[in-house]
């Protein structure tokens, strides 16, 4: 997790800080309240497990007839994790992660007051599953290009990441997954966690898409003769550039220019039928390009 970064009070970078984070903490709100909540779904996260305490608690005390409220129950385990997390791994949260965690919880239990536990979409647990994870996902997404932290359980995993030395990624995966198993014990039915992992899936993909863009952009390694007349192609048509990378041939031991490119995805085809002609022998590789960052594609500046 990165270090805590600092915008000046009141600029343009701090206004556009806490406005991610404030948007992103209200969508990933809608998702918990309209998607998850109403199915007992459990996406991991203290979420997960106040969503199964607000279900367990629903008319066991009289002050309470609805369960305990779920931002409430959330936010009672990010403080504690946040204070022992600070202690144990040093200053890592800074104000942004406390104003995310505070404001999610709010708005959480704002809409729970005013929609109550009802099922946005009535009857379809899997359509709920999957927009709700789509919500938290942008949400989370949006959260962190503010550079804040989402807390909870992951600061758990990263506690037992010091103590261990296990990788992170998959301490996170076991945190997020006791918690989904939560479900089952204490609501005694599969298709509860089951449904949760498609949410927690689907929340992954669209953190990535909100991060990284939903990205068109191949990355093309050519390797050919000709790569004068491919070089034409790409500058003069696609006006696109690329660079030439010098390799040798392993078998022959001849030298070889590597063309490096990027190009979207429709110019892919118009490149592949152009070298299809000038050389059929040409070798190419395609891969994704996830982010494209510096001239011609997304400018390379400080968000």
């Amino acid at each position: 997790m990165a270090l805590v970064t600092k915008e000046k009070f009141l600029s343009k970078e701090w206004f556009y800080a806490y406005s991610l984070i404030l948007v992103g903490t209200f969508i990933m709100a809608a998702g918990f309240v309209f998607f998850i909540s109403p199915y007992k779904l459990a996406p991991g996260g203290v979420y997960g497990i106040a969503i199964v305490i607000h279900h367990l608690t629903i008319g066991m005390f009289d002050f309470l007839p609805d369960g305990f409220p779920i931002g409430l129950m959330a936010l009672s385990m990010d403080i504690p994790l946040a204070i022992i997390g600070t202690k144990i791994l040093g200053p890592r949260f800074g104000i942004k992660t406390v104003v995310g965690f505070l404001s999610t919880a709010f708005f959480v239990d704002l809409l729970e007051f005013f929609w109550g536990n009802k099922q946005f979409v009535e009857n379809d647990p899997l359509l709920s599953s999957i927009f709700g994870g789509v919500l938290i996902g942008v949400g989370l997404g949006l959260v962190f290009r503010s550079r804040a932290t989402s807390g909870g359980t992951d600061i758990v995993a990263m506690i037992i990441e010091k103590k261990t030395k296990l990788p992170l990624g998959q301490l996170m995966i076991y945190v997020d997954s006791a918690v989904v198993m939560i479900t089952f014990i204490a609501f005694k039915d599969w298709n509860i966690p089951l449904y949760s992992l498609i949410t927690i899936f689907v929340t992954g993909k669209a953190i990535d898409i909100v991060m990284q863009g939903a990205s068109t952009k191949k990355a093309v390694f050519i390797i050919s003769d000709k790569y004068d007349e491919i070089r034409d192609k790409i500058i003069t048509d696609l006006k696109r550039g690329g660079t030439f990378i010098k390799g040798e041939g392993m078998y022959h031991n001849k030298d070889k220019n590597i063309i490096y490119s990027i190009v979207t995805r429709r110019e892919l085809e118009i490149l592949k039928s152009h070298i299809r002609k000038i050389d059929p022998n040409a070798f190419l590789t395609v891969l994704d390009a996830r982010e494209s960052i510096g001239e011609g594609f997304q400018p390379l500046e400080e968000e």
